[in-house]
């Protein structure tokens, strides 16, 4: 972190600050930093919900999450963080909470002695961005510091949007209030360690990268999967589907990382760029290509979940064949799948290389010895490569071989919230989401939600591997 953003007194309002988001990722992550000694020296947390809480109140609600989440190794180190927390009711439609927010920012202004920098993180359900985004302007919360050594920057979490027209609405109102630079647009996975070594791994080892292409790779899939369901989530959920909660994010993420170019340095706008040219070049799907390579499904028992709507048509389920026209990946299909009530729980990429067209095995031997490279996200979180070598003995068999690397077998992984944190105040926006790739997402998934309204619904047993449907596109 930069030595500006460490000195520089910094007041970090969480809008949500109750909700399960808070409770179960932000609060931790924000104590972890603490602890490891990466917030800035003079900092305040400022926690803003509808709930009716005091300072006090808030503080106790805080220290019984950090009990539970074992997070400290003495009671000191709970008591000294609580001491910088506080709390503002507000509802978020109401104008008269924000110039409560303001006047508690003034206090602790006068208190650090200076116009200290603002990050205002939305942990709140989308529907509630536009009306704060509108009403942090009218009450001037987003103004910068008078002698512009202050920053103010806001951090959004997913989904930005529900198509391609509500994220272009409310980039707009963003765009009033904002500069690109402030505005930091958080999808998590981007922050996930495996995630981010892809660019290592690919860019830093010549290993790899000459083969990184459609004359060398067959096929990839990027695979998202969830056992429980979505249980306790229910309205949210209903409201959203599996193409909006985790495709146009995540799983397009993923996809920019292992498709998009060498960005030739370690430069947020120059990989940022990279990445939306990708997803800018991913073939849009018309009625005659849709049918042929999108499935969707729902599993069983979704409806019977409370908040969904007993007639739902909303996706659990997608598996999708998408294609990118541009001379590295023409013609390589990359397999895009996910679903809530799955038979394990696991995100990970496959990359398939070509299968050999000879082979040094007895002449009776199957020809179908191919190269699998995986990074396996979560749980495990590894990189392997499946490789074939001779086995053992007097014969000249193959078998396979597997060359793995576990990132928990070295060292403990850094959380990805603490990483969104911490980037949020060092002012790194490499793993956050530009204006460019939002809408190249959306404008790739805006197509699939018009047109698969009038594709089945295909049920399946939640435990299982989903809908038994294969795509019936022959790339």
């Amino acid at each position: 972190m930069e030595k500006e953003s460490m000195t520089r007194p910094t007041s970090i309002v969480v809008f949500g600050a109750t909700g399960d988001l808070s409770r179960k990722k932000l609060i931790p992550a924000l104590f972890d930093l603490y602890q490891k000694g990466f917030l800035p020296n003079l900092f305040k947390i400022i926690g803003v919900s509808r709930k009716s809480l005091s300072h006090e109140e808030y503080q106790d609600i805080v220290k019984i999450i950090l009990q539970e989440k074992s997070r400290a190794t003495d009671a000191k180190s709970i008591e000294e963080f609580l001491s910088h927390i506080s709390y503002v009711q507000e509802l978020f439609d109401v104008k008269e909470g924000y110039m409560r927010l303001a006047n508690v920012l003034a206090v602790e202004d006068t208190i650090f002695g200076t116009c200290a920098n603002k990050l205002f993180y939305l942990a709140v359900p989308p529907l509630h961005y536009k009306t704060i985004f509108e009403n942090l302007a009218e009450s001037d919360l987003t103004a910068l510091c008078n002698d512009e050594t202050g920053w103010t920057r806001v951090l959004v979490e997913k989904p930005f949007g529900n198509d391609i027209a509500t994220a272009q609405e409310l980039d707009q109102i963003l765009g009033k209030l904002f500069k690109e630079e402030q505005i930091f647009r958080i999808d998590h996975y981007l922050a996930k360690e495996v995630l981010q070594d892809i660019l290592m791994f690919r860019f830093s080892n010549l290993l790899f990268e000459p083969i990184w292409n459609k004359d060398y790779i067959e096929k990839v899939e990027i695979s998202m999967f969830g056992t429980s369901g979505i249980d306790g989530r229910g309205a949210f959920y209903d409201s959203v589907g599996a193409l909006r909660d985790v495709g146009q994010n995540h799983v397009l993420q993923m996809l920019a990382f292992i498709a998009m170019e060498d960005p030739l340095e370690l430069d947020a706008t120059l990989i940022r760029a990279a990445r939306a040219s990708v997803l800018k070049a991913l073939c849009l799907f018309t009625k005659d290509t849709f049918s042929h390579a999108v499935v969707r499904g729902q599993y069983a028992g979704y409806k019977d979940v409370s908040g969904v709507e007993k007639d739902s048509q909303t996706e659990t389920y997608f598996k999708i064949e998408a294609l990118i026209d541009n001379p590295r990946w023409q013609g390589v299909p990359f397999y895009l799948e996910s679903g809530q009530g799955m038979h394990e729980d696991k995100t990970e990429i496959k990359i398939y290389f070509k299968k050999t067209e000879t082979c040094l095995c007895p002449p009776e031997a199957e020809h179908h010895h191919q190269n699998i490279l995986t990074f396996r996200i979560q749980p495990d979180e590894r990189i392997s490569i499946l490789f074939w070598a001779k086995k053992p003995g007097l014969t000249l068999d193959l078998e396979p071989k597997e060359l793995s690397f576990s990132y928990r077998a070295v060292a403990g992984l850094t959380d990805a919230y603490e990483k969104v944190l911490f980037d949020g105040i060092a002012g790194d926006q490499l793993l956050f989401m530009s204006t460019e790739e939002i809408f190249a997402a959306w404008n790739f998934i805006t197509p699939i939600l018009e047109l698969w309204k009038d594709l089945p619904l295909h049920q399946y047993k939640k435990g299982s591997a989903g809908p038994d449907v294969e795509l019936l596109s022959k790339t």
